[in-house]
């Protein structure tokens, strides 16, 4: 129902910042959740943040107060503001948009191709 594409990664020192987008197309009115996810070697794929329609944000702990979302509804994109990075935010970050299309009604959930971030030390 809707396509999402990453974009902002790359390769940063400790203590730098990068900005994710996260641009959608499609049916973006069915979306009613999206977040971002993180995947870093030999670990479990883990919520960075999620927001809803209604505005609501949560973060993981171990990113609050560095990490915050942002939209554009104009534009369709979600930014993620990297801020303090630390070498153990190293991962791949994906993009995800949670809905129910219309008319069928059919839950979804739909990941971008994610986007490396690396943070040296």
């Amino acid at each position: 129902q809707v396509q999402l594409v990453e974009s902002g990664g790359g390769l940063v020192q400790a203590g730098g910042s990068l900005r994710l987008s996260c641009a959608a197309s499609g049916n973006i009115f069915s979306i009613n959740a999206m977040g971002w996810y993180r995947q870093a070697p030999g670990k479990q794929r883990e919520l960075v943040v999620v927001t809803t329609r209604g505005g609501s944000a949560n973060y993981a702990d171990s990113v609050k107060g560095r990490f915050t979302i942002s939209r554009d509804n104009a534009e369709n994109t979600m930014y993620l503001q990297m801020n303090s990075l630390k070498p153990e935010d190293t991962a791949v970050y994906y993009c995800s948009a949670e809905g129910r299309s219309w008319p069928d009604i059919k839950d979804y959930v739909s990941w971008g191709q994610g986007t490396q971030v690396t943070v040296s030390s």
